[in-house]
């Protein structure tokens, strides 16, 4: 696997807040959330320190390994506490933090996506709601290379496609019937492209 750390090449974003005029849908959008120098410094933390695997699901009854590399952590069952320090990186921790502030929520559980290049992607679904309920609410971070985020309605398709460059430092918050009315992607690219790291936060149900 071939990875850069390149970090003068990352683009910040130049929206600012942006709320999203969509129906069926809470989005927000905060372009340098994390500063140009906080976005460097978790990029290459996230980027070297964490362990990365690869995962495997079930699609169309063959078991087939997803384009992307992928990292778990979540609060130790039926409890609020972290499972311990060593698997809650302090980075981790920080990131949370500023989201929790943000939108004054707690997230229990995070999902960490590695798209190495542009043949790493994921196709258009919506999360699954086993864990997380109806509606989950999802607070994504984006550090690294922009990627275009796309989302479309599952029922009107007369509504266009809202498309999202996801920059080095944002944030997107994903809320209300969004899940439940929308589905997203991040699509392959035949550009050149440099590593991009997501975390999607998460409040998972530990019933």
């Amino acid at each position: 696997m071939t990875l850069f750390n390149d970090t003068e090449l990352f683009a910040s974003g130049l929206a600012g807040k942006k709320v999203f005029d969509v129906p069926d849908a809470e989005l927000i959008l905060i372009d340098n959330f994390f500063s140009k120098e906080e976005s460097d410094y978790y990029y290459e933390t996230l980027l070297h320190q964490t362990k990365w695997r690869e995962y495997e699901m079930e699609l169309f009854d063959k078991t087939v390994t997803v384009p992307r590399m992928i990292s778990w952590y979540a609060e130790k069952e039926n409890t609020g506490t972290l499972e311990s320090s060593s698997d809650w990186p302090d980075e981790l921790l920080a990131i949370r933090d500023r989201v929790e502030n943000e939108t004054n929520l707690h997230f229990n559980a995070v999902l960490l996506n590695l798209y190495r290049n542009g043949k790493d992607g994921v196709s258009w679904h919506s999360d699954k709601e086993d864990n997380t309920g109806k509606n989950p609410i999802i607070a994504s971070v984006t550090f690294g290379e922009t990627r275009m985020f796309r989302l479309r309605h599952k029922f009107r398709k007369e509504i266009p496609q809202v498309n999202i460059p996801l920059h080095h430092g944002s944030f997107l918050l994903m809320a209300g019937t969004t899940n439940s009315f929308w589905q997203h992607q991040v699509p392959k690219t035949a550009r050149d492209v440099l590593p991009r790291i997501n975390l999607t936060f998460r409040r998972v149900n530990r019933s």
